[in-house]
């Protein structure tokens, strides 16, 4: 089963109001496991980029202004994902973005049935309890200390860990398997020996010596 963990970063919050995007990052799944292949691209916005998003991913309108617009990476970025399902932390914000884009670039959009809602995950499997990247990180046990800036590639990285936790920890389909399933021709099957049952008689001297302790207690109930 191949999934796309995804994220962007963007310069500012709606693309209604002409933000765009600025990073996209995307790590390849395999049942559930990292295959190693990425996708990874910094975009052009054609735009300034405001102050308050810069402080969150750290990308300048400078660094940005010499690297391909989304109609030059549209192409190789859509035959990454393919149809794969899309991981997204927040999916309606990365979906919202990229098919803003995909439809300034005459593209069809994705559907939104593609993508996987991690923080849906997270509130459903823990009801009132804060469902941000880093709260989950912490509530994992992950790394996320080089975290320092958002970026979309890093923060797909600690997603696909999250992920994997939200889908059940390191072995998400670990059942037990009955007989139909092919585990009991697999089965170690231990060979018992018999054992003779130990004698509990006491002994001639045991019994004296009860007596002999019985016969030192002063008005003993069993003799009212």
């Amino acid at each position: 089963m191949r999934e796309i963990v995804l994220d962007t970063e963007t310069t500012g919050l709606s693309p209604q109001n002409g933000d765009r995007l600025v990073e996209i990052g995307c790590l390849e799944l395999q049942n559930h496991v990292a295959t190693g292949n990425h996708y990874h691209c910094y975009i052009n916005p054609e735009r300034d980029m405001p102050a308050e998003a810069e402080a969150v991913h750290g990308l300048s309108a400078d660094f940005l202004s010499d690297k391909p617009v989304f109609t030059d990476i549209v192409q190789d970025f859509l035959e990454f994902v393919q149809d794969a399902p899309l991981v997204i932390h927040n999916a309606s914000f990365d979906m919202g973005f990229i098919n803003a884009e995909l439809k300034k670039a005459g593209w069809p959009p994705l559907p939104d049935s593609q993508a996987i809602d991690t923080v849906s995950m997270a509130r459903a499997k823990y009801p009132g309890a804060p469902a941000s990247l880093d709260a989950l990180c912490r509530r994992f046990g992950i790394d996320n200390s080089h975290r320092t800036l958002h970026g979309a590639l890093l923060d797909a990285e600690l997603l696909a860990e999250v992920y994997l936790e939200l889908q059940g920890g390191r072995q998400p389909g670990l059942i037990l398997q009955d007989e139909k399933s092919g585990a009991a021709d697999h089965a170690v099957k231990a060979e018992r020996v018999a054992r003779y049952p130990r004698p509990h008689a006491p002994t001639a001297e045991e019994e004296a010596a009860h007596a002999a302790f019985l016969a030192r207690i002063d008005d003993p109930l069993w003799k009212s």
